[in-house]
């Protein structure tokens, strides 16, 4: 008789850069969850913000450093191999086309991002790809959009195991670490030359500064007469 495997995660995002604030909270999910793994998946053209300034290809390589030596991480690049705005219920589908239909799927996102997951392209179809994992703090209960919270509240798993017994579908409040660290902030710091280490991985850091990236900016010479 075959068990049920393990299952998968999917952490999308700009990462711009990966810092200890992605990586920390999905190292918790992939432990309490028992996943398999959980995969980075650097978007190439973000849907709901700015493009950023560093390139997708630089933004997945900060992530391949970051997660490398890490047991159970892996970084995608399956959004830089599509043309075209990155959309979350693509990229499902396409992990849904690679791991069957029968394998568990899980879709990790923040509390922030999963308060606006009623905006996001098809949102209505991700749960029959994945289940839903949202990260919060211990204790949190934000409110929801009345849509959102209609449709959730048939599929909550009170039980991680519940995640084992079905591909997708069901929607897991799962408490984590939160660290007040943000991308934002790294990128300012940077810009105003000042140091960011330990918000973020050495070996991110030491690629960051080697290629210059977020570099700060530099006014023009003012002309005299």
């Amino acid at each position: 008789m075959s068990s049920t495997p393990r299952p998968v995660g999917v952490l999308g995002g700009t990462f711009d850069p990966i810092h200890y604030g992605h990586l920390r909270p999905a190292l918790e999910v992939l432990e309490l969850l028992a996943l398999a793994e959980v995969r980075f998946v650097p978007c190439r053209i973000p849907a709901h913000r700015e493009t950023p300034s560093v390139t997708a290809e630089q933004r997945l390589e900060l992530v391949r450093l970051a997660t490398a030596g890490q047991p159970g991480f892996v970084a995608d690049d399956r959004e830089l191999r599509r043309p075209g705005p990155s959309y979350m219920v693509d990229t499902l589908s396409s992990l849904r086309q690679e791991l069957g239909d029968g394998a568990p799927l899980c879709l990790i996102v923040g509390g922030d991002a999963f308060r606006e997951l009623h905006t996001w392209r098809r949102w209505q179809e991700l749960t029959d790809l994945a289940h839903l994992v949202v990260m919060q703090r211990p204790g949190a209960s934000p409110a929801l959009p009345p849509a959102l919270e209609a449709f959730v509240a048939p599929r909550v798993a009170r039980e991680a195991a519940a995640l084992l017994q079905q591909p997708a579908g069901l929607v897991r409040f799962q408490a984590i670490t939160q660290l007040a660290i943000s991308a934002t902030q790294i990128r300012q710091l940077l810009a105003r030359g000042q140091s960011v280490r330990y918000l973020l991985p050495e070996a991110v850091l030491a690629h960051i500064h080697d290629r210059a990236l977020y570099r700060p900016s530099v006014a023009p010479p003012v002309a005299t007469s």
